[in-house]
């Protein structure tokens, strides 16, 4: 296999909208500030190395935080005042954008302050809000509170820069890298300032802390920055100052987390002796593109009297690097899957009976007599049918109340057919078989298809035939006994069209499996099976349903006994859903799908697997499969299947990823093109 040329600027998360960011912990001493202005430029040359674009120090580490009165000392001030000035002429060959928190004076007032520093040039001042003067904090004591400081300027080494809560910092090469910047105690107010700088643009919301720690206060302060970024639509990176703090009355952990739109993307070591840098890309185009598409996120801005308007913007030039520097952040090979491995089962037992709760209701509200539902003995009408039987089980209704009937084609497999059997039975529903033979042989004969006359042709409508009478016999045996067809189809097919509209698959009186991808129903059979959800014998078909091919069943096996494979024909499921949530949820590009995708899935023994994943289905795939795939994903979902998914039955989305329904999540035209997609791709990745 030919070498990648990684000098294509496809391989640069900058041309996707990352921006790097970290939190710093440095090494301070206290009240040392020649040793802590040494230790911030170090930590900032090894920010630089790492080709950082904003790194976030704790809060005074010029100085340290908890020195009490001797902020007020005069040597003290100066001190500072002297380090800020020689912080910002190293900074000139330095790519990072510094937040520094220092002291400074101001009109007779001493403010706590977080400085922003580029290239050389002292960009701003942001003073802190709020100041804590409670239990053991005696702020007031020694700062003035800076929360009505808008529109003004500070004079610092013989210069005056914008100072002020009203300060949004725009990088000019970057587009989407806009930071805002608060202090400590802010974000534990019931208004935190970075509400309003999220409003007025900013896609990075930044703390400088000094937070010291007690029991439990590690947890409040993710709680404060998962819930602010998700409420703001942004990111938010946090730095508590660590250790070299005064321990007189207090201790200290150097905790740094950044997350993004509610997500963990980092944290750092808490409690080291050695300085940490805690680096994560954060997607500030996907932070932006979501704002787009949450109205109330800018209906906020207007009832906040839209800040966009009245906040200053500072733009800054920087040097971000423009090579392939990787992606540090996590990346989900399954984007539906739950992966909180301490919430593991939690999520899988959520994700499981909102449809079982969708379905119940249904039975409710229809008063139905029956189920009705095909039953193949691959993984859909498994995952629907053990749903059902839990409806069952939650409203006393005999299991018998399920009409379950194998209907076996002309690619039926021996193995499927007995799979589908021990499951009905183990299950205890009604079960039956339904031989669709003879029947697709005389429609066939009717309509004049070459296989009535002996030809082996497996076309589009030999499959159709098959697939159509099964779903015509299904709606009529509920109709016989007063029930209703359960669909069986999930939300990786409707994405591709993957399945035979009106009288076939497409088709059903309840989908409850539409807002379910394959691969989380892999997932959800393998969390049942292994979970006790069902006793031991459903157990043991589960799982050798799991371990089947996926595939329709409606070719016959060829000469070699090798059976029709849907993957081979649509693409590794994996691939595709990986596809889907991206392009549904974020609206990214094309290119940017690729990338993302390169990234998680290029090499198999990197990044996590989800608990209890099969070893030998640790696949990997390289940029050239993953292009190929996309293209077919792109075409089947923008230009091909849309007609099916407008018209499809009601089904419970379970996935904040989303769901299909034009009803909900997804609404298109049913003839639209897919160039626009297409083309973007091409001209965004290296020539294949």
């Amino acid at each position: 296999m030919p070498k990648t040329d990684h000098s294509h600027p496809f391989f640069a998360m900058h041309e996707h909208g990352f921006v790097r960011v970290a939190t710093s912990t440095p090494h301070v001493r206290t009240a040392d500030v020649a040793h802590n202005t040494a230790a911030v430029l170090a930590e900032a040359r090894r920010a630089h190395a790492a080709h950082v674009d904003l790194l976030v120090f704790p809060e005074l580490c010029l100085s340290s935080y908890a020195i009490d009165d001797l902020h007020l000392q005069a040597a003290m001030i100066e001190a500072v005042e002297a380090a800020v000035a020689e912080i910002v002429r190293a900074s000139a060959d330095l790519s990072p954008v510094l937040l520094v928190g220092a002291a400074l004076r101001h009109k007779g007032r001493l403010y706590n302050c977080a400085l922003a520093i580029a290239h050389g040039r002292l960009l701003g001042v942001v003073p802190k809000s709020y100041l804590p003067n409670y239990r053991e904090f005696y702020e007031k004591r020694w700062f003035a509170s800076g929360k009505a400081i808008r529109g003004r300027t500070i004079r610092v080494g013989g210069q005056e820069v914008p100072f002020g809560v009203d300060l949004v910092f725009a990088s000019e090469v970057l587009p989407h890298f806009r930071f805002f910047a608060e202090i400590c105690e802010d974000f534990w107010a019931a208004t935190p300032p970075s509400s309003l700088g999220a409003l007025a643009g900013a896609t990075i919301l930044c703390n400088l802390s000094a937070s010291n720690i007690v029991i439990g206060k590690s947890d409040e302060r993710h709680m404060l920055c998962r819930s602010q970024s998700a409420r703001a639509t942004a990111a938010y990176v946090y730095s508590a100052a660590g250790h070299g703090e005064s321990t007189t009355d207090l201790a200290w952990d150097g905790q740094g987390v950044i997350y993004e739109l509610g997500d963990l993307l980092a944290e750092s070591e808490r409690f080291s002796l050695s300085p940490e840098l805690c680096i994560a890309d954060v997607d500030c185009e996907r932070i932006d593109m979501d704002r787009l598409r949450v109205p109330t996120f800018n209906d906020a801005g207007e009832a906040a009297g839209n800040p966009q308007d009245t906040f200053r913007t500072i733009g800054f030039r920087h040097a971000p690097h423009g090579g392939d520097i990787g992606l540090v952040r996590p990346l989900s090979r399954f984007p539906f899957v739950p992966d909180r491995a301490d919430r593991l089962d939690a999520d899988c037992y959520e994700a499981f009976n909102i449809q079982v709760d969708g379905l119940m209701r249904r039975i409710e509200s229809t008063q139905a007599k029956s189920m009705v539902i095909g039953v193949s003995g691959g993984l859909d009408s498994t995952h629907a049918l053990i749903v059902a039987a839990r409806a069952c089980d939650r409203l006393g209704l005999p299991r018998g109340f399920i009409r379950g009937y194998t209907m076996p084609g002309f690619g039926t497999s021996d193995g499927t057919k007995s799979n589908a059997w021990k499951l009905m039975n183990a299950l205890g529903i009604t079960a039956d078989e339904m031989d669709i033979r003879p029947a697709a042989t005389r429609m066939l004969e009717d309509i004049g298809h070459a296989f009535a006359n002996g030809e082996p042709i497996y076309d589009v409508t030999f499959e159709n035939v098959q697939a159509g009478l099964r779903t015509d016999y299904l709606f009529r045996l509920a109709s016989q006994h007063g029930g209703f067809v359960i669909g069986t189809g999930d939300l990786s097919e409707l994405a591709l069209g993957w399945c035979t509209y009106g009288v076939g698959d497409q088709m059903s009186h309840y989908a409850v499996n539409a807002g379910v991808p394959k691969t989380l129903i892999q997932y959800l059979i393998r969390w049942c099976a292994r979970g006790d959800q069902f006793d031991a014998a459903t157990d043991a078909v589960l799982l050798a349903i799991l371990d089947t091919e996926i595939s329709p069943e409606l070719v016959p096996a060829g000469a070699d006994g090798a059976i029709q494979s849907t993957e081979a024909k649509i693409g590794p499921y994996a691939l595709n859903d990986f596809f889907l949530h991206h392009v549904m949820r974020f609206g990214q590009k094309p290119s940017k799908v690729a990338f993302l995708c390169w990234h998680a899935w290029r090499e198999a023994d990197r990044g996590d697997w989800p608990d209890g994943f099969p070893e030998d289905r640790k696949d990997a795939y390289d940029l050239a499969t993953i292009r190929a795939w996309l293209e077919k994903f792109l075409a089947r979902f923008f230009a091909f299947s849309q007609f099916k998914r407008s018209a499809i039955p009601n089904g419970p989305k379970v996935s904040s990823g989303g769901a299909l329904s034009p009803r909900g999540d997804w609404r298109a035209p049913s003839d639209a093109s897919a160039a626009v997609w297409l083309d973007e791709l091409k001209a965004r990745l290296p020539a294949a």
